[in-house]
């Protein structure tokens, strides 16, 4: 199976250019939704220990399903699949210009959640043209034990997010095992009390902010990932639920840029025009970089070859 890996500010993208599971016909939600079903076995032995770790993002390379789109890719993690993923596309785009698939300028790629657009600006930038994006509930409050009362918003940017707006804790690398225990708690207790996104989804990315440690930034952020993971980047499809967000409480005006800096220090570049429907349109620049080309070896004798799950 080979594997190329990229990192897109700070966070791992392992891209499957050849090898993965035959997904049967149908759409590609369709077939996102075989993989997660019939295939984590394979989801598991690509992002794993042993080849890998938790916090790797998969990404499935398809042939595109429409003549106007340049590929079509399901992203996955540890747990499940995701929705959309806005550094993995970042590190797709990357990683097809690597491979002299993906000349310079605009593409269209299908993700089970709909068509995003990405503009390769050069070898390493790319900006995401994402997936309408929407606040769901505003100022949501859960009891959390052992923290008291915790306040945020719920929103989509082609995942479901809890955005909590200042952080108890200092947003900074030091902290990661506290950030991680208490963005755990709060998603528990989501769960507890029955808080959902649009239709029962799981709200399964948490999100944490304060101020930036740089000044030309606007905020810094902890987002706890679905499979336990934090997230190195500044997360896309959070910026995206951020800016919706944003909008609709009027502090942030279409085409207005806001720096969104990472728990790492990492940055994106976000903003966003109106949408169709009841969100907006967000575009989210930032820079990937390949890291490797590797041939992923499944020896039948290998107890752990399909992964060391928790």
């Amino acid at each position: 199976m080979r594997v190329i890996d990229s990192h897109t500010a700070g966070e791992p993208t392992r891209l499957v250019v050849d090898g993965g599971p035959d997904l049967g016909p149908g759409s590609l939600a369709e077939r996102a939704a075989r993989l997660e079903a019939e295939h984590l076995d394979f989801c598991s032995s690509v992002v794993l220990e042993p080849r890998g770790h938790d916090a790797i993002v998969g990404a499935l390379l398809l042939p595109p399903s429409q003549p106007d789109c340049a590929a079509a890719v399901i992203y996955f993690n540890n747990l499940q699949n995701l929705g959309m993923c806005g550094h993995a596309t970042i590190g797709l785009a990357v990683t097809l210009a690597h491979l002299g698939r993906m000349p310079h300028g605009q593409h269209r790629i299908e993700t089970p959640v709909g068509i995003v657009e990405v503009d390769l600006l050069d070898a390493n930038t790319v900006a995401v043209a994402n997936v309408e994006s929407y606040r769901l509930h505003k100022d949501v409050s859960v009891d959390v034990p052992g923290h008291g009362k915790v306040t945020g918003d719920v929103a989509y940017g082609g995942n479901w997010f809890f955005l909590v707006k200042e952080s108890p804790i200092d947003l900074t690398l030091a902290n990661v095992p506290d950030l991680t225990a208490y963005t755990k708690d709060i998603r528990a207790a989501l769960e507890d009390a029955g808080i959902t996104g649009a239709d029962g989804a799981w709200i399964d990315h948490i999100e944490l902010f304060g101020p930036p440690v740089d000044p030309s930034s606007n905020s810094r952020n902890f987002v706890l990932c679905p499979g336990g993971a934090y997230d190195r980047s500044p997360c896309g499809t959070g910026c995206s639920a951020k800016l919706a967000c944003l909008a609709e409480d009027g502090v942030l005006a279409p085409g207005e840029t806001w720096i969104q800096e990472s728990v790492i220090g990492s940055t994106y570049r976000a903003s966003y025009q109106p949408g169709t429907g009841k969100g907006v349109l967000p575009t989210i620049t930032g820079q990937a970089f390949v890291t490797s080309d590797a041939n992923l070896i499944f020896n039948l004798a290998d107890p752990y070859r399909l992964g060391i799950r928790p």
